[in-house]
């Protein structure tokens, strides 16, 4: 029995940490009280097993094989460009092959340069890159027909809608004009997803490339909410056959939710849509496979941010963090009234 206990105090030695202020009392319950008492300049032996772990107050934990000064990897020019902002990966590859970026006071033409952030000193269009990550931006827009969600400014011409990045133009301004601004590039603004160039309503705009994929990625399992204002009232039979979807590119599409917006007779032309999918018109080839015409199409709630009812045609919000967290919550977009 005395091995017994001897065997005990050896481990708690070992496991709980001593304090030299208050002495340690162990009892031992269905069986005779024990006290004892551990203090802390008790010579310590050496642990037999390695299954004893040694507490000290001063300990701290062991290092391996770190500096305290973690070396900075040299990265790609073109990911390094991509990563601040400046444009898509392949589009920074376009950008540095035309001699618009320099490392060091030398222009550089090659996109796989290896370059170290914060070392080396990188300038687009004699402009500083930031080598911090530039602040994420959110954006909620109420997109006005003739613009298209595209970022390619070869499209920007007489022929062609105007961009909706375009609609940021000002806002951007203002925000190079700010000191903290100076000497750094603008934040490279795109579309989250896509309207057609004759749809209105909610579309984010964003420079986060994480947070957009996730949000037009199919997997994340966002749905999105319509006004389609038809030619004529639907019928029922035309409703049931909206309900149960149609081929698009060889794809059932079916809705999540179909009806009418208001049971008012003058409103009876109004249908709130429901999708999950994300096809190219989808709304507009639904509508016109039961015989309906569509006169004006809105969207008002992407997952679970709806669309704010005093935020006028072509104006645009910036979106607060837990709007931000809106948009991707399955509770609020079962309940996005709430």
């Amino acid at each position: 029995m005395a091995k017994a206990w001897s065997c005990v105090l050896h481990c708690l030695t070992y496991v709980l940490p001593p304090n030299p202020h208050r002495p340690l009392k162990l009892h031992i319950r269905h069986s005779t009280p024990f006290v004892t008492t551990l203090r802390a300049n008790q010579p310590r032996r050496q642990a037999h097993t390695s299954c004893f772990v040694r507490h000290s107050s001063n300990s701290s934990p062991a290092v391996t094989g770190t500096s305290k000064s973690q070396k900075v990897e040299a990265q790609r020019l073109s990911k390094i460009l991509a990563a601040a902002g400046v444009a898509s990966r392949r589009a920074a590859e376009d950008i540095i092959t035309a001699g618009r970026v320099s490392v060091n006071d030398t222009i550089e033409p090659l996109p796989q340069r290896k370059v170290v952030p914060g070392k080396d000193k990188i300038l687009v269009d004699g402009n500083t890159l930031a080598h911090h990550r530039q602040k994420q931006l959110y954006f909620a827009l109420n997109k006005p027909k003739g613009y298209i969600c595209s970022n390619k400014a070869s499209l920007r011409d007489q022929q062609t809608p105007r961009l909706v990045v375009d609609l940021f133009s000002e806002w951007l301004k203002r925000l190079a004009s700010k000191p903290s601004s100076s000497q750094s590039l603008p934040p490279r603004l795109y579309t989250v997803g896509r309207l057609d160039v004759q749809s209105t309503g909610l579309i984010l705009v964003t420079n986060d490339g994480r947070w957009a994929n996730e949000v037009a990625h199919p997997s994340s399992g966002i749905t999105k909410e319509y006004i389609v204002t038809t030619s004529e009232a639907p019928n029922k039979k035309q409703m049931r056959e909206l309900t149960l979807g149609c081929l698009i590119d060889g794809t059932q599409v079916q809705p999540v939710d179909v009806q009418l917006e208001s049971s008012d007779p003058a409103k009876r032309n109004k249908i709130r849509l429901v999708l999950s999918e994300g096809k190219n018109r989808e709304v507009r080839q639904l509508v016109s496979s039961v015989g309906l015409e569509v006169t004006y199409l809105k969207r008002v709630r992407i997952g679970g941010y709806r669309l704010p009812t005093d935020l006028g045609i072509g104006q645009f919000t910036e979106l607060k963090a837990h709007e931000v967290r809106r948009v991707l919550d399955k509770g609020a977009q079962a309940n996005p009234y709430l």
